[in-house]
């Protein structure tokens, strides 16, 4: 995975230097940055945790998918944008079954409200374009209207409801590789 840059940030993959670190536990150990995250959502109460989360995101790197810190130039640590394969839920898996490609973000608090999700997820959809990637989903809690907006600014299709993925209901929204012929409506 290989880093990118847009006209004001820098996405790259995170590291397990002390910053970065860091950086992750103050973000995943606020309720108000995971209040929207899984079915169970809890804050990290160990900087170890931030260690082994940083070690699974490595772990997701493949070509374009994976896990990259969204950075200004200069360095100072903004969120999360991941490109990875999102998980069934128990009822929607199918063996054989081609797993879909989530985007999603996650800022720290600091960073709510300036544009940098949409501008380090359009940065992303277009190495996943040039990847081959056919199709991206995206999922948030039907709470988050913050994150259902970013969706519908980098151009994403809300299809409504879904309990497909992460055992849970979610809104779903995709978008099409415009290769590929724009939004698809088989939802």
């Amino acid at each position: 995975m290989t880093p990118v840059q847009t006209a004001r940030l820098t996405l790259r993959p995170f590291t397990t230097d002390a910053d970065d670190l860091a950086f992750v536990f103050d973000m995943y150990s606020r309720m108000e940055v995971q209040r929207y995250l899984g079915r169970n959502p809890r804050v990290l109460t160990d900087p170890a945790e931030a260690r082994a989360l940083v070690g699974r995101w490595a772990s997701l790197e493949d070509g374009a998918l994976g896990v990259r810190a969204i950075t200004t130039h200069r360095g100072d640590r903004l969120g999360v944008l991941l490109l990875k394969r999102i998980p069934w839920s128990a009822d929607a898996a199918a063996p054989g079954k081609p797993e879909d490609i989530e985007i999603g973000w996650h800022l720290h608090p600091d960073a709510w409200g300036s544009g940098y999700a949409a501008e380090a997820a359009a940065a992303v959809l277009a190495e996943a374009w040039a990847a081959g990637i056919p199709r991206i989903v995206a999922v948030t809690n039907p709470a988050n209207v913050a994150s259902q907006g970013v969706c519908r600014r980098i151009g994403m299709r809300a299809l409504g409801p879904t309990d497909r993925y992460y055992d849970t209901t979610c809104e779903l929204f995709e978008l099409v590789a415009p290769a590929a012929g724009g939004a698809r409506a088989d939802g």
